[in-house]
């Protein structure tokens, strides 16, 4: 029996996960990875080294494969479409991606469908920010008095680089005409977005196979600090049933108007009037999704390979009914081995998992989970091995 070829492109830890949830499937998992040291090409055998932006790396990559998916967004989509009429199969699509890879694009297309998103635009010059934001006090029909080179913004604006940013990067919160200057330097278009006064960050996970069959998991809760996901509890918590059903179902329709082939993380502003406001997509295994991984009885990592190879969804319910996922960020405590010790000594039901990065400050390098029926319990036990291994702590 011959069992299907899955190249994943892109090392990291994604990729790195979503090879071991093919493992008890047989499935032949190829990788193209930037380099020898990256998360996944230090257990996925016979990786291929190379530059995704190459075509000819990346074409000879995809023949050797039944279909080819991705840990990241940034595989040129000119290369991808070419690839596609050679008869590559690609899930999710090029025309999908699109959306993942450029905010601009997503932005428009989502406003288009009638998506709640904050109020945005591309923005041309820090003068023209100075307008937005005017705009987004007074509305376009108000008149505008640019202010001083150095001169306050009427309100404080969200400026994010259209394609490249990640974890907070490309992404700046800017309160005068000085400071919106700063995106502008890196060469490419910039949008810019009203500064939503949110009450908290929730992500709305969902996979959608070709022929359609779709699940969605529990709408989570992520906490995020300085731009990074640090926290992640499912469910969300206090998030009453109609809102989160209205998530749910909100994902589900972008995924199929975007024909989304994969794992798709919609992340979510909640307002304290009981709005749910897109703020980014992610096509991919996504963090806010990583506490699936033991807490659900089909991780999003396994319905994502089960999607692009078109076999039928696993169940995508909850073990238990609390499960909190932390990340563990590295400090200054580079010999996370020895927290184990601890770690594992005070609680036997917690789940390590380390992605072999080197440790360097505020990388992510490995993630913990616990579950249970007691949230308060729960959270306290990820946290506390999530501090105890990056040396926060020390009892």
């Amino acid at each position: 029996m011959t069992f299907p070829v899955v190249g994943m492109v892109g090392g990291g830890q994604l990729a790195r996960m979503t090879h071991e949830a093919g493992i008890p499937l047989g499935i032949d998992f190829r990788l193209l990875s930037d380099t020898p040291q990256d998360s996944a090409a230090l257990v996925v055998r016979d990786p291929v080294i190379g530059d995704y932006r190459d075509f000819d790396t990346l074409r000879d990559f995809a023949l050797g494969c039944d279909v080819i998916t991705f840990d990241h967004e940034h595989v040129p989509l000119e290369h991808l479409r070419a690839l596609r009429e050679e008869g590559v199969v690609i899930r999710p699509g090029p025309d999908a991606l699109e959306h993942a890879g450029d905010k601009g694009v997503m932005r428009a297309r989502l406003s288009a469908l009638g998506v709640p998103c904050p109020r945005h635009r591309i923005v041309a010059d820090p003068a023209d920010v100075a307008r937005f934001a005017a705009e987004t006090v007074g509305g376009a029909a108000e008149p505008f008095t640019e202010p001083s080179a150095d001169g306050d913004l009427a309100v404080p604006v969200v400026l994010k680089t259209v394609r490249g940013g990640y974890d907070g990067k490309g992404v700046w919160v800017v309160r005068t005409v000085a400071e919106a200057a700063e995106p502008f330097r890196a060469g490419v278009p910039v949008l810019a977005e009203e500064k939503v006064p949110f009450v908290r960050e929730l992500a709305a996970n969902v996979v959608r196979s070709p022929h359609g069959q779709a699940v969605a998991y529990p709408v989570v809760e992520s906490v995020q600090v300085d731009g990074v996901c640090d926290t992640v509890i499912a469910p969300a918590p206090d998030l009453p049933e109609e809102r989160a059903l209205d998530a749910q179902a909100l994902a589900l329709r972008i995924a199929a108007e975007l024909d989304v082939i994969g794992h798709l993380a919609v992340e979510l502003f909640e307002t304290a009037d009981g709005r749910v406001l897109v703020n980014e997509l992610a096509m991919r295994p996504h963090n806010s999704g990583h506490w699936s991984r033991e807490g659900a009885v089909t991780s999003q990592f396994a319905n994502h390979l089960r999607a692009v190879l078109d076999l039928p969804l696993g169940d995508p319910r909850p073990r238990a009914p609390w499960t909190v996922m932390a990340n563990v960020l590295g400090g200054d405590y580079p010999d996370m081995y020895q927290g184990y010790l601890h770690c594992m000594a005070r609680d036997p039901g917690l789940c390590v998992s380390m992605y072999g990065k080197e440790v360097k400050p505020g990388r992510k390098v490995g993630h913990v989970t616990a579950y249970g029926s007691d949230l308060a319990e729960v959270r306290e036990r990820a946290r506390h091995a999530a501090d105890y291994l990056r040396g926060t702590i020390t009892e």
